[in-house]
């Protein structure tokens, strides 16, 4: 009986980068979530409601620092605000615009 090959890994379903809690690590490749790959799903899911997407994020990150006392942890607060919130200034950044930038409101015209 022949053994199946398993489909290129272009072909191969995606598992989504949801967390595992109450770890908060990626289920699809372990890495602490949100991972590189959420984030950049989180930032086209929510492109354009950067603070919808902030709201998430702190709500998750809260969730998170529950998990790890009702394990009997001590929360690091700066490296979970870095990890859920960190990178939010990065995923709203708007394109840059090809026009000169204007002056500043009360400068003297050229």
């Amino acid at each position: 009986m022949p053994v199946p090959v398993p489909p290129p890994l272009s072909r191969r379903p995606s598992r989504p980068h949801q967390p595992m809690r109450p770890a908060w690590l990626c289920r699809s490749c372990a890495a602490p979530w949100p991972c590189a790959p959420a984030r950049l799903d989180l930032a086209f899911a929510y492109r354009g409601n950067s603070v919808t997407l902030a709201l998430y994020l702190t709500a998750s990150m809260q969730q998170a620092m529950d998990d790890t006392y009702r394990l009997g942890g001590d929360p690091d607060f700066a490296a979970l605000h870095a990890r859920f919130l960190g990178w939010l200034s990065l995923a709203r950044r708007d394109p840059p615009r090809d026009r000169p930038p204007r002056d500043p409101p009360g400068a003297r015209p050229r």
